[in-house]
């Protein structure tokens, strides 16, 4: 932060910064400059619309806060510091959080209840502190500069800093392509860092300080009641979470995908409203991933006003480029495209906040992997015919979980009965599509060496279960890496739509793994979670199996041929991306291209989306050619903001970030 630009270029980059993330929040911007430091938000005005405007400032002006996200227990501890004397003049929670910092310091952070990135600088002592929720919802990025410290809830409001570049760490997207995300922490370029979910950094002159106010807790006693007591406090805790989620100044609506976890937070939030609830889905053109007729279902049954958005292979591919430029972070499938297009839809229909059932599966145990766990782990007890039968019940999805491959399971899940990679057991047959995909890559050298370190350095993570480390690594990676950041929350905020998870709550994830512990075996997937809404859904949607959300894959590029599909063609482009080997990533498309679609196995598929997100991200990053590859206008709205200036001391400042 000793490191200046010259006063009169300050404004201008802030601005910058705020226009390149102006999508977040369109409602407002603004920006608080002072001696070394300037900071501002555009805002997505969900809460006090009124008065709740940012950055804010406790009444002596000593502390400023920017805030992304909501603090859905605010009007709890707005009362309890209230009673401690903390004066208030808005109604916003971001004022809740900034009373809370000054009197409890950064041990408030474990009293939120919420989806939050926050920045709060302290004018008094020079300190600026950044910290996550718990589970990750709200991103956090910052990168340094020479002596500058920049921070900001996208990585591409760093391009704003004079002389900042992006270039690709061969190590970290190794990393990605194996675990299917970044791990807790890290991005896929050199010198960015992210804070990690339930953490914090504070930054004093040139130190730097990376703490936990809260680590997953996973390893909780089991439930104590019988088994309608379970039913009943699943069913309690969930109903507190949907209420508190629907408690905003703006209307709130629900995706609904037609599976169970979704169409109970549909169930609950037309039980809690005093209106029609709205729903909305996606129609997919492919009825392989078409769930339509499912949503259709729950709709009627529970009288939603229901608008679905009919998705095409066409749309896929034209969207896929502006999809992976909100990202930042290369894919392993095309699922979050539709997403992004959802929320488009959404927002056109007047909605800013929704309320999805992610986090439901890795709270009571939803994927298959989970049960697929279970069966590795007592493969070596059973029968074949047990075995045959476990092996029946993982993937009736999939066609090569068919029994005209039995033989091959058998053998394949013979190999992995037991631990290869220490602390990853559970997520060893995953793994291995991966790895197939570290391949593309110059160097990839160890993919999973950080992911093994992190568990080792993890208090108590030896004592858990091996389910119970399944969850953790889900929670850990896929949930925060990707399903909340890429598909979940950079989706939605894309088109200015907030998305509230209410299985997320901490009490429903606490809930779920006392209940999980007593009740569920692995034969009947949430069993709990059906029998507590039973008599609420549609029996087909509380027996039909699992259909995972999924999209059309790599057929769509050979399909549709976009323009941007050069980028993998061409052995020039290819060489243009410092990480990747083009010689086997030449193999590797051409095989795709020439490979009927059902031909081709889901790890090559994999490993082509990554590819193709991998070079469009080079474009538009690392060789910051086009940007977005579509109009080219990455900064383009700065002139139809309006920014309130919350602070102008006219002194030279170092730019510290951006958030919303």
């Amino acid at each position: 932060m000793a490191s200046r630009i010259p006063a009169e270029e300050v404004a201008g980059c802030i601005t910058s910064m705020l226009s390149s993330i102006q999508h977040r929040g369109p409602d407002e911007a603004g920006y608080y400059l002072d001696d070394g430091v300037a900071m501002g938000t555009v805002r997505l005005a969900i809460v006090d619309q009124e008065s709740g405007s940012q950055p804010m400032s406790d009444p002596t002006g000593r502390y400023w806060i920017c805030f992304n996200g909501e603090l859905y227990n605010h009007v709890q501890l707005r009362e309890e510091l209230m009673k401690l004397g903390r004066p208030f003049r808005t109604r916003s929670d971001t004022e809740v959080v900034l009373q809370a910092w000054i009197q409890w310091g950064s041990a408030c952070l474990a009293r939120f209840n919420g989806a939050f990135a926050l920045a709060i600088r302290d004018s008094e002592t020079g300190t600026l502190a950044l910290a996550r929720d718990r589970y990750g919802k709200r991103p956090l990025f910052y990168a340094e500069k020479g002596d500058a410290f920049l921070f900001a809830s996208e990585m591409k409001a760093f391009a704003s800093y004079p002389g900042f570049r992006y270039e690709f760490d061969g190590q970290e997207l190794a990393s990605v392509y194996a675990l299917w995300a970044p791990l807790p922490g890290r991005t896929p370029f050199r010198g960015i860092r992210q804070v990690p979910a339930g953490g914090f950094l504070t930054v004093d002159g040139s130190q730097r300080t990376v703490g936990h106010y809260e680590e997953l807790f996973l390893d909780t006693p089991a439930f104590q009641g019988d088994e309608q007591e379970a039913v009943d406090f699943v069913r309690e805790t969930l109903s507190r979470s949907v209420e508190t989620r629907l408690q905003c100044d703006v209307e709130v609506g629900v995706y609904l995908s037609g599976g169970l976890d979704s169409s109970i937070v549909t169930k609950l939030a037309t039980d809690l409203s005093t209106h029609q609830v709205r729903t909305f889905s996606v129609e997919f053109q492919d009825k392989t991933f078409d769930e339509s007729g499912s949503q259709q279902l729950v709709a009627s049954h529970l009288g939603t006003q229901h608008s679905a958005l009919p998705v095409t292979d066409r749309d896929i591919a034209d969207s896929f480029v502006d999809a992976v430029w909100h990202a930042e972070v290369p894919a392993f499938r095309t699922s979050f495209v539709p997403m992004y297009l959802l929320s488009r839809h959404v927002r056109d229909q007047g909605i800013k906040t929704v309320l999805t059932g992610e986090g439901a599966d890795e709270a009571f145990l939803g994927y298959s992997l989970f049960r697929e766990a279970m069966l590795r782990e007592s493969w070596n007890t059973l029968s074949e015919n047990e075995r045959i039968l476990g092996l029946g019940r993982l993937h009736p999805e999939l066609a090569h979980f068919s029994s005209a491959r039995k033989a091959h399971l058998l053998g394949l899940f013979q190999q992995f009965s037991t631990e290869r990679i220490p602390g990853l057991f559970s997520h060893e047959l995953r793994y291995q599509n991966g790895m197939f995909a570290t391949r593309l890559l110059k160097d990839a050298a160890d993919p999973l060496g950080p992911m093994r370190e992190l568990v080792h350095e993890t208090a108590g993570y030896d004592g858990l279960t091996t389910v119970q480390k399944a969850q953790w690594i889900e929670y850990k990676t896929l949930l925060a890496g990707y399903l909340l950041a890429t598909q979940g929350e950079r989706a939605s905020l894309a088109h200015s739509v907030e998305n509230r998870c209410p299985f997320l709550d901490p009490s429903v994830v606490q809930a779920a793994a006392s209940v999980n512990l007593r009740y569920d075996d692995g034969t009947e997937e949430k069993e709990i979670l059906k029998k507590a809404f039973a008599d609420d859904l549609p029996k087909w949607t509380l027996t039909r199996p699992k259909q995972p959300y999924r999209a059309p894959g790599s057929a769509v590029f050979k399909d549709q041929r976009p323009e941007y599909l050069e980028l993998v063609l061409s052995d020039s482009e290819l060489r243009k991306i410092d990480c990747v080997d083009p010689v086997f990533s030449r193999k590797l498309v051409a095989k795709v291209m020439r490979t009927p679609a059902e031909e081709i196995s889901t790890k090559e598929d994999q490993a082509f989306t990554y590819l193709l997100s991998t070079a469009v991200l080079n474009r538009q990053y690392v060789l910051a050619e086009d940007a977005r590859m579509t109009d080219g206008s990455r900064t383009s709205a700065a002139g139809r903001m309006h920014f309130r200036i919350a602070v102008d001391n006219r002194r030279t400042a170092v730019p510290a970030g951006a958030l919303q």
